[in-house]
């Protein structure tokens, strides 16, 4: 398939091309170039894509371990050949920055090695059946066994790293996939699903099916033939979907409103710095950005003044450029909801806050935000921070486990009894110390508490959602 910008790209499923009636241009959100026009799914196209990844089942299920880690391992050999062409599709479709989506490719080739490591490495364990007094000449073992089919629902802001996290640990452990990308950025997707078939994927295995989630993700939610969906997203999309999915297994990756804790004895350059750039990545458009920031009265001012001057020399331009650090959101309508947020609470504004250029809005900076502000008790997802002054270590907890999500937070401090404290009283899935939240390797586990999510992420973790533990009881 030729990938140019007059391309039309087809769905894929059961390791071919399909074409739809249903097109649509994918434009970049910067300035509205066409990246590409594809092809949406219908249902018709739906039901062939579960039943596709049903007739697959048997077949992934008979690789052995070492064929799907091979598999895995000539995906990411081939990912690492492509890697500019990935690149660019990311940058086109999405308007990240080409740097940041260049690092997003490396981390996606990580990604599927980890797969393969762990496809290598999925076992059971022995049951201790003598342990009880009935259990004396009994064998009792588990097995690991794939779930079945599974649904991936993606996010445009990482348009391939996050897929792959959901189809490369899937496929690791004997699982086919149904894959429905984000609508704004599908093409990722689609030369991805080429990849993996060209290292060796069977037919069905994985189909990739862009489309609306108003309808696509509904009919997976609810096909019989789906046993796991795997989504990451809106909380309030998430657990639509999970109303309507029955007893599907889920794991869910949703929202956050990552907070930091800086205490007086941190070095405020370069914890500034770290804190900077876990904010604007991706223009904020990251579920672990940082958003809400509480700082020691102690060294407050010069924490602010220090992060304003810092957010406000950020180079915003065109994604292609390779000096741009901060492009735009995903569409005008998301740059003017987080400007309406950032003008309910202009009083607090330090800088930044200029009415958004269509998808383009300035890094902003606020202070002594209110608490019930959105912007202190929502999602933001956009290039926004929030500083507010603490006067105690456990002041600053309080105020990062005030809020419905807990994705992940952290603290600066060289104290070690303070940084144990927080990483025990802190309600998230991770806490990170002397790192911001942004922070998150590909081989570790990641999810959250609360609205954050159900289920962990990583490889080693996904495997573990991603199958059923089987247990064999042998009379000897």
């Amino acid at each position: 398939m030729d990938s140019g910008t007059s391309a039309l790209w087809p769905l894929w499923i059961d390791g071919t091309e399909v074409f739809t009636s249903r097109q649509r241009a994918v434009r970049s959100p910067y300035d509205h170039q066409v990246a590409g026009t594809v092809c949406e799914a219908d249902p018709i196209s739906v039901q062939a894509a579960v039943d596709a990844a049903a007739r697959a089942k048997s077949v992934m299920r008979a690789l052995s371990r070492r064929e799907r880690a091979d598999i895995l391992r000539a995906a990411a050999a081939s990912l690492r050949t492509q890697r500019d062409q990935f690149a660019a599709t990311i940058t086109a479709e999405s308007a990240k920055p080409i740097r940041e989506s260049i690092t997003e490719v490396d981390r996606g080739i990580s990604t599927l090695e980890f797969s393969a490591d762990e496809a290598l490495r999925l076992v059971g364990e022995m049951v201790p059946m003598d342990a009880a007094s009935t259990g004396k000449g009994y064998l009792g073992f588990t097995m690991r066994e794939p779930v079945g089919v599974v649904a991936a629902i993606t996010p445009f802001n990482f348009p391939l790293n996050l897929s792959l996290h959901k189809i490369a640990p899937a496929l690791a452990a004997g699982n086919t996939v149904v894959h429905k990308p984000a609508s704004a950025t599908p093409l990722t997707a689609l030369l991805l699903a080429r990849v993996l078939h060209e290292a060796g994927l069977p037919p069905g295995a994985l189909n990739t099916i862009p489309g609306p989630g108003s309808s696509v993700g509904d009919l997976l939610a609810t096909h019989p033939d789906v046993q796991m969906i795997t989504f990451t997203g809106s909380a309030e999309v998430g657990l639509a979907l999970r109303e309507r999915a029955g007893f599907k297994r889920f794991t869910l990756e949703l929202g956050s409103n990552s907070a930091v804790v800086v205490l007086p004895d941190a070095p405020v350059d370069a914890t500034v710095s770290r804190c900077v750039a876990g904010a604007f990545a991706h223009s904020g458009q990251v579920c672990i950005s940082v958003q809400r920031v509480f700082v020691h009265q102690d060294v407050f001012e010069k924490f602010r003044a220090s992060f304003a001057q810092q957010a406000a020399s950020l180079r915003q331009g065109p994604p292609h450029d390779q000096s741009t650090q901060i492009s735009c959101l995903i569409s005008e309508g998301e740059a003017a909801r987080v400007h309406g947020w950032i003008g309910e609470v202009a009083s607090s504004l330090v800088v930044g806050g200029a009415a958004p250029v269509g998808a383009q809005l300035a890094p902003t900076v606020l202070s002594d935000v209110p608490a019930k502000a959105k912007l202190m008790r929502c999602e933001a997802f956009g290039p926004v921070a929030c500083i507010n002054p603490i006067s105690s270590l456990d002041e600053g907890i309080a105020f990062v486990n005030d809020s419905d999500y807990g994705l992940q937070a952290s603290i600066f401090t060289h104290h070690a009894p303070s940084a144990w404290k927080a990483a025990q009283e802190t309600h998230t899935g991770a806490v990170l110390i002397n790192e911001t939240p942004q922070f998150r390797l590909d081989h570790m586990p990641y999810g959250g508490v609360k609205q954050s999510g159900t289920g962990r992420e990583g490889p080693h973790f996904a495997m573990e959602e991603m199958t059923e533990r089987k247990l064999i009881v042998w009379k000897l």
